[in-house]
């Protein structure tokens, strides 16, 4: 018997009755089906050990907060597509009962992605709250408009630089054609290790975006005069005041996800832009 938690994306007008339908399924079946709002703080909440499996249904946002509840127990996550891009999805709706079915016949494979674990620290070094862990990204972004925020940054403990700029990005491989892109930032191969540090309109010569090992942690303070808030994987927003600052490392546990065959990243890069053949 397994138990699969079913992350529902409250708003979506199919959703609902797609997660009925899989209960129902599953129940049938001799397994145990719980339903769990993609809208809970993942800080807050995380999925139980005993879940076998995390279904998303919704669009990628509805995914990137799946893998915010399953990353911290090691659960593998299938992404069900009801939204418009679908980069991060596995299966259309009516393919959801037969992947179920693959899924608790063993007949998938798991494909692992790096995450980022991000603490968000006061001006006294401590963590105003547990760290967070994120598949995207970490956006710090400023407050008032016309102005910039200053983000005086260290790589592995050593100074490097300070960012003048409207905000500054640390984004994963699988973030990469996410707001990365939007800032003109490189695209990662998904299977990648590394993080990329993605100045957003900066003010300042030194304007490129900067690729680093993952080991390569990364350490952003916010300097003089104004506040700024930091968003992850588009959620939330944690004001940060001058002198607090945000760590970001590669993550212990990496996001798992089901497939049922290998996935042709480059083929959905040319398929979601309309690139040409030739």
């Amino acid at each position: 018997m397994a138990t699969v938690a079913l992350v529902v994306h409250p708003e979506h007008p199919d959703a609902p009755a797609l997660a009925r339908q899989a209960e129902q399924w599953l129940e049938a079946a001799g397994h145990v089906a719980c339903r769990v709002r993609d809208d809970v703080d993942p800080s807050a909440a995380e999925l139980d050990r005993t879940v076998d499996l995390a279904v998303s249904l919704g669009g990628d946002g509805t995914m990137l907060r799946t893998v915010a509840l399953a990353a911290a127990q090691g659960v593998p996550v299938l992404g069900v597509n009801l939204g418009r891009l679908g980069y991060l999805t596995e299966v259309e709706p009516a393919g959801l009962t037969p992947a179920l079915a693959r899924f608790l016949e063993g007949d998938y494979t798991l494909e692992t992605r790096m995450t980022l674990e991000v603490t968000h620290e006061g001006a006294d070094g401590a963590a105003t709250r547990p760290p967070r862990v994120v598949l995207n990204e970490a956006a710090l972004e400023k407050t008032v408009p016309g102005h910039t925020i200053r983000l005086m940054a260290s790589i592995a403990g050593h100074p490097f630089v300070t960012y003048v700029a409207d905000g500054l990005l640390v984004a994963t491989p699988t973030g990469s054609t996410a707001y990365n892109l939007s800032a003109r930032g490189p695209i990662l191969s998904p299977g990648l290790r590394a993080m990329v540090l993605t100045p957003v309109s900066p003010h300042m010569i030194f304007d490129r975006p900067l690729v680093l090992e993952p080991e390569q942690w990364v350490r952003l303070e916010l300097v003089g005069p104004r506040p700024a808030v930091l968003v992850l994987d588009g959620q939330g927003a944690e004001v940060l005041e001058p002198g607090d600052a945000v760590a970001c490392r590669m993550a212990e546990r990496p996001a798992r996800f089901v497939t049922f065959g290998p996935r042709d990243f480059f083929s959905i890069l040319r398929s979601r832009f309309h690139l040409p053949d030739r």
